[in-house]
């Protein structure tokens, strides 16, 4: 099989389509023919060199794909041959095949495309675990997503609103600002001339941002808030006023979705299926793609990390045209 390396830590002209080794199936694991992946920030993170893969993980970039099982390995019950799926990657999502825990597959929502498939398990399980699980933001609560334009912004927004939340969300410019109140949003700061903090109290905050935003974000924060970090894109410190944490009995949490162990992956893809899917099949929630190209094309994989640079509305997908 083919599938994008990364030459060397670089920019994206390091990403190469190269024959590799195709994957087998170990226990407990089943081969999927990827029709589609989407690209993350945290491909950019490990093309740069800032990501090391996890132990044990494909070496080649991308976290979510689409696809078709092609073969299932030893004790598989639960999944056949042809079945079509998506799936939660720790790595090797930018190749015609690729090797899945069985828990971190999901059936396609009814409704939703192979390709639109692609674009939904790296982000409903980055929201659902990280606002959910963690952050338990309840109906009438009020949440903030700093960066609402993004893959994981359109779906937090979503996701936000359809469970009965107040979405505020961060964006970067005023058509961002309009797509993300059509899907939801109560408010659209931007950024680059508004402060979010004059908007709060915030019940809940998730932040891809990182950096300074740590003291601003708490002190965003409504009595027992909760602080979500989980992206750096400003920075790897931020100084915090503890008393403050203190007073408003305020939580901040860190979390990582990629190095989690199979387990715990399993256990958020099966409490996505059950609260996330139903919103997707009765049209509260839906996929945001920005735009596809094709995975087999080293400079449209190049083309693909550059758009996320840049501005863009939701994902951007890598299709395998070969059998998309």
């Amino acid at each position: 099989m083919k599938a994008i390396s990364i030459k060397e830590p670089g920019g994206p002209e390091v990403l190469e389509w190269i024959e590799v080794e195709d994957p087998s199936p170990a226990a407990g694991e089943v081969i999927v023919d990827v029709v589609a992946g989407a690209v993350n920030r945290a491909d950019v993170a490990q093309r740069m060199g800032w990501y090391p893969v996890p132990p044990g993980a494909s070496p080649y970039p991308g976290l979510e794909v689409s696809g078709r099982i092609s073969a299932i390995g030893e004790g598989v019950t639960q999944w056949q041959p042809g079945d079509e799926v998506c799936a939660l990657l720790a790595g090797g999502g930018y190749a015609q095949k690729v090797a899945v825990p069985a828990g971190q597959l999901l059936r396609v929502p009814k409704g939703i495309s192979l390709v639109e498939a692609a674009a939904l398990p790296e982000a409903a399980a980055t929201v659902w675990s990280n606002v959910f699980m963690t952050g338990v933001l309840k109906a009438g609560e009020t949440f903030l997503m700093h960066g609402g334009g993004g893959g994981v912004g359109t779906m937090a927004v979503q996701l936000a609103k359809a469970r009965g939340a107040r979405v505020v969300t961060t964006v970067g410019g005023p058509d961002q600002a309009a797509r993300v109140r059509a899907l939801g949003a109560d408010l659209a700061i931007n950024y680059r001339t508004e402060d979010f903090a004059e908007h709060g109290p915030y019940d809940v905050i998730l932040d891809v941002i990182g950096g300074h935003y740590l003291q601003r974000n708490v002190h965003s924060l409504a009595p027992d808030g909760r602080l979500v970090v989980i992206g750096l894109q400003n920075g790897l410190e931020g100084e915090l006023n503890l008393a403050e944490l203190l007073f408003k009995r305020a939580s901040v949490h860190g979390t990582t979705l990629r190095s989690r162990p199979t387990g715990q992956k399993a256990a958020i893809v099966a409490e996505v299926q059950d609260h996330v899917w139903p919103l997707i099949e009765d049209g509260s929630v839906q996929p945001v793609i920005d735009r596809t190209l094709p995975m087999t094309e080293a400079a449209e994989a190049a083309e693909a990390h550059r758009i996320l640079d840049s501005h863009h509305i939701g994902k951007i997908v890598l299709i395998n045209p070969d059998i998309a």
